[in-house]
């Protein structure tokens, strides 16, 4: 057994987002597809001889007191990332040595040292990307030998996108997330990722969707107020037939009506990226990260600088899907 080991965890882009009801504990009904990208955490699992779990940020141990901020190398990561029991690193530790550890090895503990370029708060599954990581990471470690789609089960009761963060890759997701349909892989092309200088509560943001929907059946120009959903059909129809243009024609994501007007930063990264050449640019998740999507690395080197150059944004990279 081996006594440590590394695991990326890798970011998500919704291509996709739609809201498609609300089940009665809250949580929101969505169809969308989702894809991985080569931007990624590092962490690394180490076992320790005692029963405890300890989550290291940058070598700094988070004893439960403190918020650490310094959440990147090299990159300015807004946000602050919980060392203690509110991390979801920690719960999925907790809950794997609870389950399927510490029966048959009472003394066992783990280390987590988490590396992040992920950035925070920013539609990207950062978080559920890492805990992802961990039930794979101490699935490993430990030889517990659970099956992804059981790692999967255990993953959904912590977080809606965990179970999408184990499978990785080209997905459609329905459910409340937890659905998945493996899809085929892209055709080959570029993303440019954009993260602006602010951040988005995901329960603010289906909040505010909620509060739109209401005010629209409740205005009396209902019918001319619809929220436009994205043809998910069609696009999952487009990435089975290799249509990279059909794939980006059909980028909508419903909870940018909500976001982009609060935040006229996301619209403008996005016309930054389409008169840079992108095929089609889009808001994350619940933002407020814009993504374009390019066939033309050169294309996307140039909105790059000039993101970078006008400030428009402290986090942007060039990537692939993976």
């Amino acid at each position: 057994m081996e006594k440590s080991i590394s695991k990326k965890a890798y970011a998500k882009v919704n291509l996709s987002l739609d809201i498609v009801g609300r089940r009665e504990d809250g949580y929101h009904l969505v169809r969308m597809v989702m894809q991985s990208l080569d931007i990624a955490d590092d962490l690394v699992f180490e076992r320790l001889d005692t029963p405890k779990i300890e989550v290291l940020l940058n070598g700094n141990v988070g004893d439960g007191s403190e918020m650490n901020s310094e959440a990147t190398s090299g990159d300015k990561n807004l946000g602050r990332v919980p060392l203690d029991e509110d991390n979801l690193i920690y719960k999925v530790a907790r809950l794997m040595l609870e389950q399927h550890v510490w029966k048959r090895q009472p003394d066992a503990g783990v280390r987590i040292t988490l590396t992040k370029n992920i950035p925070i708060a920013a539609g990207m599954a950062g978080g559920s990307s890492d805990a992802a990581a961990t039930f794979r990471g101490i699935n490993e470690l430990f030889e517990v030998s659970l099956l992804d789609k059981d790692l999967m089960d255990m993953g959904v009761t912590l977080g809606a996108d965990i179970p999408y963060c184990i499978m990785g890759g080209t997905a459609l997701s329905e459910g409340i997330g937890e659905e998945l349909t493996r899809l085929p892989e892209l055709p080959d092309c570029y993303f440019l990722v954009a993260k602006p200088p602010i951040s988005v509560s995901t329960g603010e943001a289906y909040g505010g969707y909620d509060k739109l929907i209401s005010e629209i059946e409740a205005s009396e120009d209902k019918g001319k107020k619809k929220v436009k959903s994205p043809d998910v059909d069609g696009q999952v129809d487009a990435i089975y037939s290799g249509d990279l243009q059909g794939v980006a024609d059909r980028f909508l994501n419903v909870l940018e009506y909500v976001t982009a007007e609060n935040h006229p930063e996301i619209k403008e990264l996005e016309r930054i990226m389409l008169e840079g050449g992108a095929i089609n640019s889009m808001m994350s998740g619940s933002g407020p990260t814009v993504f374009g999507m390019y066939d033309s690395l050169e294309a996307a080197e140039a909105s790059y600088r000039k993101i970078v150059d006008e400030k428009k944004a402290n986090q942007v990279f060039i990537t692939k899907a993976v």
